[in-house]
């Protein structure tokens, strides 16, 4: 049997979840026989730390006296957006000894300071992806996905996307069934894939402000499949075509088209995900009219087929 040490680095002002829910997947895939991860917590003196909620945390040692991890991961929260000289220098040294360099929400920032991103694609979590950009040109900074991977490095977006990364590391180290099982004892769905967006559609594009335009957006998420041409949706709106696509853009933050691309992306991962119905009635339901028009979507988006992401991530039929 494999034993693989997981190091949690603590700090004050670490969100306590960035740093536990990560460690109650690996706690849960150590239950399963065959399967051990060694589940240490260190800060720089060994000290407990005031988590960013008030919760105290107890290390079990300093950095100092911990041993060189298998996977090593670095949680953030408000500490994290704060100078630690000390704290930065320990992982610029010991962090490339790690086989694995694991980073949750602003955890990331910690990283680039230490000088660990460069030249490297990451995410963090996305209120602070331009500020991470800015400060560290050499970082290949990606707002959308909810994880990365690029090589030995790992890099989560906010909070619960922790969980997410430690559930595809899972995989990776013990297949899917495993990582499938934790998800269902943790009540989550093992179906985000890393490139999967930070967020909805909905929750990306800022709500209109005037009412025609809610009802506009509201519609459009409910048929997908309608005729959603700007032409079609200004009519919707009682505005022109052109006075419509300006409104919309100004009061969403983003265009017509791509706030349409997105909700019959996420209608047709959710049948997906969750239905029995083929592919090409995927397609007609949400508004593609082909398989093909689907699939260039989903190729372009994910990185992925439609057969391959219902394979991947569909929800499993309950046998009980």
């Amino acid at each position: 049997m494999t034993q693989r040490t997981v190091l949690v680095v603590l700090f004050d002002g670490v969100q306590s979840l960035d740093a536990t829910g990560p460690m109650e997947v690996f706690a849960g895939a150590s239950r399963a026989p065959g399967v051990s991860y060694d589940l240490r917590t260190a800060s720089l003196d060994g000290g407990s730390v005031r988590a960013s909620s008030g919760l105290t945390l107890m290390p079990d040692s300093s950095l100092a006296e911990a041993p060189v991890p298998h996977t090593l991961l670095v949680p953030g929260g408000h500490g994290a957006r704060s100078s630690h000289p000390e704290l930065t220098a320990w992982l610029r040294a010991h962090a490339p000894q790690a086989e694995r360099l694991v980073s949750v929400c602003t955890g990331a920032l910690l990283l680039a300071e230490a000088g660990l991103l460069d030249g490297h694609r990451i995410t963090t979590h996305w209120n602070y992806c331009a500020q991470l950009a800015r400060d560290f040109p050499d970082v290949q900074v990606d707002p959308d996905p909810i994880f990365v991977r690029d090589g030995r490095l790992a890099t989560s977006a906010g909070v619960t996307a922790g969980i997410d990364l430690a559930l595809a590391l899972v995989e990776e180290d013990h297949g899917r069934d495993l990582a499938l099982t934790i998800a269902r004892h943790l009540v989550v769905f093992l179906r985000r894939p890393g490139n999967q967006a930070q967020f909805s559609a909905q929750l990306s594009a800022q709500t209109a402000q005037r009412e025609p335009l809610r009802e506009v957006q509201h519609w459009i998420a409910q048929h997908p499949d309608a005729d959603l041409a700007v032409d079609a949706l200004a009519a919707r709106a009682r505005l022109s075509p052109r006075h419509f696509a300006r409104a919309f853009r100004a009061e969403t933050g983003t265009t017509p088209g791509r706030y349409v691309d997105r909700v019959r992306l996420e209608h047709a991962r959710r049948l997906l995900e969750d239905t029995s119905d083929s592919v090409e009635q995927v397609a007609r339901a949400s508004g593609y009219g082909t398989p093909e028009a689907m699939r260039r979507a989903f190729v372009k988006a994910l990185a992925t087929a439609p057969a391959e992401y219902r394979r991947r991530f569909r929800t499993p039929v309950s046998t009980t």
